[in-house]
């Protein structure tokens, strides 16, 4: 009998974390951990420390926040170095919906200006090439894709580890479209896939029509057809149900609507 290795109880699937939202759409964001770890390929270990001087500090609002999607990513994109994700306390931001409908076959998330409000959050430290993978994955070096990567600002806004220390430097992905709001302007909190498309589809004639009754109409039909995403992202717009996530006017002009030319966003988390 073969002696189980000393990593054997620490895999993603050993420990209920091995279900990826681009393999599952309707399950996004994914299963985040219980505590800070170490994604090494299909293991999920122990953190001797928090934070990496040698590193880009990303904060993880979605499915990044998911061992399983960020192995799906970097497995797409050839990477297999180690990455390092930290749970966190970040204040002055909330979780909002994304502003588009991704060819993922969900609707993400994208974070947005929360004054004095304090949740628990994901960040992943990325080396250079984990950046630009990761980058890649979320459209930001694509003209029509759908994040920008952006500097997390310093006034009000603060990001602990659990182990007290403030990480500085923190960067962000920022939905170019904005958020959607929840009927009165501000900013509405992702309140999970299910519920959030069920909600879109009872709302919206023209979402009906183009992703069916069903969230798993919907993802079904949006995953993989970009121009039925675009579609459908126009009519978020059209039916007036996105603003801005608060976080724009600190990008220096760096952020930017997206054109609304028809044509398919690339496809993004």
């Amino acid at each position: 009998m073969t002696s189980p290795g000393p990593h054997a109880g620490r895999t993603l699937e050993a420990l209920g974390l091995a279900v990826a939202p681009r393999d599952s759409p309707l399950s996004y964001p994914g299963i985040w951990p219980a505590e800070s770890g170490l994604l090494d390929g299909d293991l999920w270990l122990p953190l001797s420390r928090h934070t990496f001087e040698d590193r880009v500090p990303v904060l993880a609002v979605g499915s990044n926040a998911c061992p399983a999607q960020l192995r799906h990513k970097m497995r797409e994109y050839e990477v297999s170095s180690p990455i390092p994700l930290v749970r966190t306390r970040v204040t002055g931001l909330d979780v909002g919906v994304s502003a588009h409908v991704s060819a993922m076959g969900y609707m993400s998330a994208s974070p947005f200006r929360a004054p004095g409000h304090t949740r628990e959050l994901f960040v992943t430290w990325l080396d250079r090439v984990q950046l630009a993978a990761m980058d890649a994955s979320e459209g930001v070096t694509a003209p029509a894709g759908s994040f920008d990567r952006l500097p997390l600002p310093d006034a009000g806004f603060r990001v602990e580890t659990d182990s007290g220390e403030r990480v500085d430097g923190v960067h962000l992905y920022v939905n170019r479209r904005g958020v959607l709001h929840d009927g009165t302007g501000t900013p509405r909190p992702h309140p999970g896939e299910r519920a959030v498309i069920g909600e879109l589809l009872a709302a919206s004639a023209r979402l009906r029509e183009l992703f069916g009754t069903t969230p798993e109409e919907f993802s079904e039909r949006a995953r993989g057809d970009l121009r039925l995403c675009a579609a459908g992202t126009r009519v978020l717009a059209q039916e007036g149900w996105t603003t801005v996530s608060g976080l724009e006017k600190d990008t220096e002009g760096r952020w930017t609507a997206a054109p609304d030319d028809g044509a398919p966003p690339s496809p993004s988390p």
